[in-house]
């Protein structure tokens, strides 16, 4: 969008906010990768929040307290700083703009210089301390402008208002009309706005305190009325656990509001209790992404306050302090015990973790280092009847996740994880978010690790989804329910089918559904929906895991593949669509599975139950090099052809074929050749070659004239096929061959599908009715071809495949 381009109604309804943090900003090609980001990801009207790049702030806060101590170590701290944040425009900016702010980064030294001449006020400090967030935001709208995305810098306190105080609070009321007026002035800019800083009343910087500019990033978004805030950092979101200390801690897609609350709350460095108030209070989604990895996927918290079924995290922290207060036996405990509850509570400063001990009229409340002499003092100010000692010298585990405390599984592993540990309390969150355990000089990294372990490999709930409950889906179902009970005692997993749908109604049932009772029950507990709805209904599960199976052979449900995996979804498909679309959108649907660490198999879309997938793929990834693949990847084709030699007219044996379910749903989708294209395609990429679905040449056995008609009048008339085929027919007796539909890709990007005459000794030829075979040549296998034959069609087969595909997955899962 230009400069001069006005802006809709519905783009400033999209407007979206993202704020990166210092370590997004700390060097040049930092910078740059913001640039990219926002190139990407961001509209010609969003909002950008930035903090001070790199350590500034610290630097700052350190230059003002060199000035008392050590002038000449000031001086050397403030040219550092200069030349630092002069290097960071030497590197980014060209043109006249670079000598602009070079002279106004000189001015704003010179003012601070001018400034330390004499003692310091705190209003003069916080604006001193400001400035870090000023200088990125300049220069990252210089940046942004440089590269035709036109930006604006604002600063946050020309209308963000607040009062001085521990935790300071955004004045909303007062902000509002503020941020209103700014945003009407640049409706058509990107806006760079400084974080952590606000005004108040008597025009002096207020700092918004630890996390500030997370802080000041949702509440912007709130009154921006942002329908986003993304906050990009160093890393991709909330993991179960510190991906450094345990190696199969994974990415969590989802994290419902209060989880990410009581996680922030127990001091987690990726997220702060005042960050998720604006959330809490506004229609936000907030996602956290990693500014290094962009396409290493996010965390997106939603609101959702449904029924949770246990822990999600694992976390730990040190430097943790005890505030122990002993009551006098004179004086009721019961009400000091309450008098010390209400004062934490008026003064919001709740404990990480607390424990009380009536017998002993002793009270335990656990603090970060950071605070917990602030509250010292409150208490002791209180004048609360006690003798309170400060204790040092402790770390915290804990298991956070809805519904918690409420798992038997995951509080006896907790507990049974610290056993023999140097343990002082444990505290069960009184919202069952959080079961946290205080210990005495503990490893927590190793401890960490043992409690995950024992957490998530307690046996998994896995929740299935089927769409489609035709001929292969009916057959699934069928399999499924013969074999569950030997499926869960294989992997010790539990396995419930919780959602069965067509093409416009849908089952669900979170308590399971009977496998077998199906195809009975489903006219009477199905329900409409439209579009993407269906998966709005699934959001809510009690369940480890989701796989869902698309038996279909839906474009529809294909386009929403990357949602499946953004919503936390694992995926068997036999449906072909996406596999065999456009390199750009199967490597989206890849990426999309990858970024958020789901499983997507499709082995049942080439080959029915044949290995063919993994195989090729086994090849690749084992050092191999695919050179050729050829073989007869369709059933029906390769059924219809071994009958077809002049007794029975092609036409007859194609109603045959549809009759006995050989063919798809319309049998014009494997005549068209196109199912076999999409599945050559398939195997191309499995094989490691970039080839895309208009480079296969097609021979299609479809007439013209019965292309576009319905499937009824498609069968009437299907006698208008046999007139080529009798001439292929004719081809073959006089070159004394058999007809056979080929497939062939080299990998020199060669690829065709289509009939050919072969001699019956062929090994392409001589199969059994409905088998395919598939000949790969590689570097391994030049001389003498690895060949995998089988049946290649039916429902059976393609049922076996869906169902080795979620085994599979099932293994991926332990």
């Amino acid at each position: 969008m230009s400069a001069v381009e006005a802006v809709s109604p519905q783009q400033l309804h999209s407007r979206q906010l993202h704020k990166f943090g210092g370590s997004s900003l700390a060097d040049p090609d930092c910078f740059r990768r913001v640039e990219k980001i926002l190139e990407q990801y961001s509209g010609a009207t969003d909002i950008i929040v930035v903090s001070a790049a790199g350590k500034t702030t610290n630097r700052l806060i350190e230059w003002l307290a060199q000035l008392s101590l050590d002038g000449r170590l000031a001086h050397e701290s403030f040219q550092s700083l200069r030349k630092y944040q002069q290097d960071l425009i030497e590197n980014l900016i060209e043109g006249d703009q670079k000598q602009d702010l070079v002279d106004l980064l000189y001015n704003d030294f010179s003012e601070m210089a001018k400034a330390a001449e004499g003692p310091l006020s705190d209003a003069q400090r916080a604006w001193i301390q400001g400035f870090g967030e000023v200088w990125s935001a300049r220069l990252l709208s210089s940046l942004l402008t440089q590269f035709r995305l036109p930006a604006v810098k604002l600063d946050s306190r020309s209308f963000l208002r607040a009062e001085r105080g521990a935790q300071p609070e955004v004045d909303r009321a007062s902000s509002w009309p503020l941020l209103k007026e700014q945003l009407i002035q640049h409706t058509q800019r990107r806006i760079v706005i400084t974080g952590f800083m606000a005004q108040n009343k008597a025009g002096e910087t207020v700092l918004l305190g630890r996390n500030g500019s997370d802080y000041s990033a949702t509440i912007i978004g709130a009154l921006a009325d942002a329908s986003r805030v993304t906050i990009w950092s160093d890393v991709a979101g909330v993991y179960s656990a510190d991906p450094r200390v345990v190696t199969d801690a994974c990415l969590l897609p989802l994290l419902r509001l209060d989880e990410a609350a009581e996680l922030a709350r127990l001091a987690a460095p990726v997220l702060h209790t005042r960050t998720l108030q604006p959330v809490a209070q506004s229609n936000i989604d907030l996602n956290l992404r990693c500014s290094y990895e962009p396409e290493s996927g996010s965390t997106r918290i939603e609101r959702v306050l449904a029924s949770g079924r246990g822990a999600k995290i694992v976390t730990a922290l040190n430097d943790v302090c005890v505030l122990q207060l002993d009551v006098p036996r004179s004086h009721d405990f019961v009400s000091a015990q309450r008098d010390v509850e209400s004062l934490l509570s008026k003064k919001q400063i709740q404990p990480l973790a607390a424990s009380s001990s009536a017998d002993q009229h002793r009270i335990q409340l656990a603090y970060t280092g950071e605070v917990v002499n602030s509250v010292l003092e409150q208490l002791q100010n209180a004048g609360i009847p006690a003798e309170i000692r400060l204790r040092e010298g402790f770390s915290m585990v804990a298991a956070v996740g809805a519904g918690v405390t409420a798992n038997p599984v995951h509080c006896h592993g907790f507990y049974q994880q610290l056993r023999g540990q140097p343990m002082e309390f444990i505290c069960e969150s009184s919202n069952g978010l959080s079961i946290a355990a205080l210990l005495r000089k503990a490893n927590t990294s190793s401890l960490v690790a043992d409690i995950h372990r024992q957490l998530f490999q307690a046996q998994r709930r896995i929740g299935l989804v089927l769409l489609g409950k035709g001929n292969i889906g009916s057959r699934w179902l069928s399999l499924f329910s013969e074999q569950k009970a030997a499926l869960e005692k294989r992997h010790g997993m539990n396995f419930e089918l919780i959602s069965v749908q067509d093409s416009d109604h849908q089952w669900v049932d979170f308590n399971g559904i009977d496998a077998a009772t199906v195809m009975d029950k489903f006219a009477e507990k199905a329900t409409r929906y439209k579009e993407s709805e269906w998966m709005g209904h699934l959001l809510n599960h009690p369940f480890d895991d989701i796989v869902v199976l698309d038996v279909t052979a839906s474009t529809p449900l294909a386009a929403q593949y990357t949602e499946l995996a953004e919503l936390g979804f694992h995926l068997v498909s036999a449906n072909k669509v996406a596999g065999s679309a456009s390199a750009a959108l199967y490597h989206q649907v890849q990426d999309a599975f990858s970024k958020t660490g789901r499983y997507w198999l499709y082995n049942a879309t080439v080959g029915a139950g044949l290995p063919i997938n993994h195989t090729v793929r086994d090849l690749r990834e084992s050092g191999d090099q695919i050179i050729a693949l050829s073989g007869i990847f369709s059933g029906t084709l390769s059924w219809l052809f071994q009958q077809f030699n002049g007794d029975v007219k092609f036409s007859e044996l194609l109603e045959q074929a549809w009759q006995q379910g050989l063919t798809e749903p319309d049998p014009r989708e494997d005549l068209s050749g196109a199912d076999v294209m999409r599945k050559l395609v398939i195997l191309a990429r499995e094989s490691g070659l970039a080839l895309e679905p208009e480079q296969v040449q097609v021979q299609s056995l479809v007439p013209e004239a019965l292309a576009s008609l319905s499937l009824d009048s498609f069968l009437d008339q299907s006698a208008k096929l046999d007139e080529t085929l009798e001439d292929w027919l004719e081809k073959a007796r006089k070159e004394q061959g058999v007809l056979r539909y080929v497939a062939r890709m080299t990998r020199e990007g060669k690829a065709r599908v289509g009939i050919e005459v072969l001699q019956e000794e062929h090994p392409l030829a001589n199969l059994l009715p409905c088998d395919n075979i598939f000949a790969i040549e590689s570097q391994w296998y030049r001389e003498n071809p690895l060949v995998i034959r089988g049946p290649g069609a039916g429902r059976d087969v393609t049922a076996g495949a869906l169902l080795s595909d979620l085994n599979r997955i099932a293994s991926l899962l332990k």
